[in-house]
């Protein structure tokens, strides 16, 4: 049984859920290794979303530093290996993964968020990439938020290390809506059902050709993105999907 996480499943979606509240849901190496097993897990299912959730007043405050300060530096590059194996995971993963955001999110853990393909916060949360005003400077949690927030922004949180306010991750592309905590589930719920009608084939192969061609040059991501779709014209779902609107009927998806 897992010891820093529970996931739950409810109809087509999955709820995982860190659960180290006392640690305030710091990433240990078991915690990282919890979380990628289930990510792996659930990917091999026909579930159609994943809620990536954090227990008790924080999302998550990042690395654990308990564990990295007993480590020597092949100790550190294999759990910052392991890390790096976990976001990836989450952008490789079929299903739809949404973030939900009650509170703040640091380092290692607003690395979390800017690796899920989409991400709600309640107007208490607040993002941060603190080891610019510390001594471990957050390299690897940089490598998605400066994917979401672009250049300037992510040397300001790098940099600086102060807290970014849930309207301002908002406004700066860090995260989709902001919502009062008591709407955090509805709305984590409501995008959520409109990022994942439709075909679950489709969907997933959507997903991975997105990630596949996000900052590459132009000419190489149109590259990509023709064969893929040209080869998923002639799949069952995009069959479907032509056939019911030349058709004006509702489309029946077989996945």
């Amino acid at each position: 049984m897992p010891e820093h996480i529970t996931a739950e499943r409810t109809g087509d979606v999955v709820r995982i859920t860190m659960n180290r509240p006392e640690r305030r849901n710091a990433l240990s190496t078991a915690h990282l290794a919890e979380l990628l097993s289930a990510f792996r897990a659930v990917a091999a299912t026909d579930a159609r979303g994943v809620v990536l959730a954090g227990e008790g007043p924080v999302f998550s405050a990042g690395h654990d530093f308990a564990d990295v300060a007993a480590r020597d530096l092949e100790g550190v590059r294999e759990m910052l290996t392991l890390c790096t194996e976990l976001m990836r995971t989450i952008q490789s993963v079929p299903q739809v993964v949404v973030a939900r955001v009650h509170g703040l999110a640091t380092a290692a853990g607003c690395q979390l968020v800017a690796s899920c393909d989409l991400a709600v916060a309640a107007e208490e949360a607040g993002f941060a990439l603190p080891g610019g005003k510390g001594g471990w400077f957050c390299h690897t949690p940089a490598v998605p938020v400066a994917r979401s927030v672009g250049r300037k922004r992510l040397m300001e949180m790098a940099l600086t290390g102060d807290v970014v306010d849930a309207r301002t991750a908002e406004r700066w592309g860090l995260v989709n809506r902001v919502v009062p905590l008591a709407e955090l589930d509805e709305a984590v719920d409501e995008l959520l059902a409109r990022a994942t009608r439709g075909s679950r084939a489709s969907k997933a192969l959507g997903k991975q050709t997105l990630y596949a061609q996000l900052d590459r040059p132009e000419a190489d991501a149109y590259s990509i993105a023709v064969e893929v779709m040209a080869a998923a014209s002639q799949t069952a779902a995009a069959e479907e999907g032509m056939s019911s609107f030349l058709e004006k009927r509702p489309p029946t998806w077989t996945d």
